[in-house]
């Protein structure tokens, strides 16, 4: 029996997990859930499964007494001595400082909080051979890959491809896309996500992140990660082996799959409420590149991640608040590149060595974002 904290269990890799935690419950004990906001929700989630921990980062309204409180409490259930899975599904950064603690406290981290790895690789590394901890990636593509590997060591690899959707602008121009409504940047051909995910998706800067990710994950240069743009979402991600073999993972577009596999690793546990695969329906798989000069934040974000530093912070830092302003509608969606490539060309050569100083590298790239549009 495992046991688990979900990390952001009210958003929608927390609610899906817990649809397939409720299928395994002869494997899978939940300790803790935790939610930003969602009082109602995190209610109802308690309700059903009944943790001996419950928390609320935010939120002014009438909670039981029991419940904790704070961006603290994430931190606490994810050191609990009675968890041994820690789901980080927290949306950005600020999932990072619950990563850390998890890993040096020796937990498995399922990790859909890519963010934890862009903003602080070299922290999360350190506090997994501290602690003995381990992350198994939630992310499908991050998950695909790991499947694909298997047990061959990264001296086996000569390039991994990551796919891309590529979000509901695909077809677009680059001027209509830089027009884009909120209404339009949320509607994901293939993808059910939360509106910070799917906004990633349609500019790609999620592929960028995950590209930072997987450089972590695997220990890969950049110019050994490509990304190529899958519209069926089938194709998963790709390795190809330095014999010129090439293996990729193929499911449905579900993240139930990616996340009971990041729950099971190495086993592979019956789940008969993933949907079969069915190659015939599936028809035809394309591929094609990415076209970027209409989606530059997958540019900007891989150039980051080559230069180091504090450089990922800023890239991931400057796209949080960029994203924030144009889903409170205060910026056009071409202004999310513009205020990344601000903030990057003012703060990318930031020091970035100790936790500190990636802090200050984000709330620096934040406040230029901020500016440059007028909304301080």
């Amino acid at each position: 029996m495992q046991r688990v904290a979900v990390l952001g269990s009210t958003g929608s890799i927390g609610t899906t997990a817990l649809r397939v935690l409720a299928r395994h419950r002869d494997r899978f004990a939940v300790q803790a859930l935790t939610a930003h906001g969602n009082a109602v929700l995190l209610a109802e989630q308690a309700a059903a499964w009944k943790p001996p921990f419950i928390a609320l980062v935010e939120g002014d309204g009438a909670v039981p007494s029991a419940w904790r409180r704070g961006a603290g409490a994430l931190v606490d259930a994810a050191t609990l001595p009675e968890v041994d899975v820690v789901l980080n599904a927290i949306v950005g950064a600020a999932g990072l400082d619950a990563t850390l603690a998890a890993l040096g406290a020796g937990k498995r981290v399922a990790l859909a909080n890519k963010e934890s790895l862009v903003v602080g690789g070299a922290l999360v590394e350190a506090a997994a051979r501290r602690g003995g901890g381990e992350v198994v990636p939630v992310d499908s593509e991050h998950s695909a890959i790991l499947q694909c590997l298997g047990t061959r060591s990264a001296a086996d690899v000569r390039k991994l491809v990551i796919t891309a959707s590529g979000g509901p602008f695909r077809e677009w121009s680059a001027e209509r896309v830089r027009a884009a409504t909120v209404q339009d940047a949320l509607q994901h051909p293939t993808w059910s996500m939360g509106r910070k995910i799917t906004v990633d998706s349609a500019t790609l800067a999620n592929k960028a992140l995950e590209v930072i990710e997987a450089h972590f994950l695997f220990g890969l240069g950049y110019d050994q990660i490509d990304v190529v743009v899958h519209p069926q979402s089938i194709v998963h991600s790709m390795v190809e082996f330095r014999d010129g073999s090439v293996l990729a993972q193929l499911g449905v577009p579900s993240m139930e799959l990616p996340i009971l596999y990041a729950l099971s690793h190495p086993e592979r546990f019956d789940d008969a409420g993933i949907p079969a695969f069915d190659a015939v329906a599936a028809g035809r798989l394309t591929f094609e590149a990415v076209r970027r000069e209409a989606f530059p934040c997958l540019s900007l974000g891989v150039a980051a991640g080559r230069a180091g530093g504090a450089a990922p912070t800023v890239f991931n830092g400057a796209n949080e608040e960029a994203v924030a302003l144009f889903l409170a509608g205060r910026i056009a969606f071409g202004g999310i590149a513009e205020g990344v490539e601000a903030a990057l060309e003012r703060h990318a050569g930031l020091a970035g060595g100790t936790l500190e100083a990636l802090w200050h590298a984000d709330a620096q790239a934040r406040h230029t974002v901020r500016e440059r549009f007028g909304c301080l």
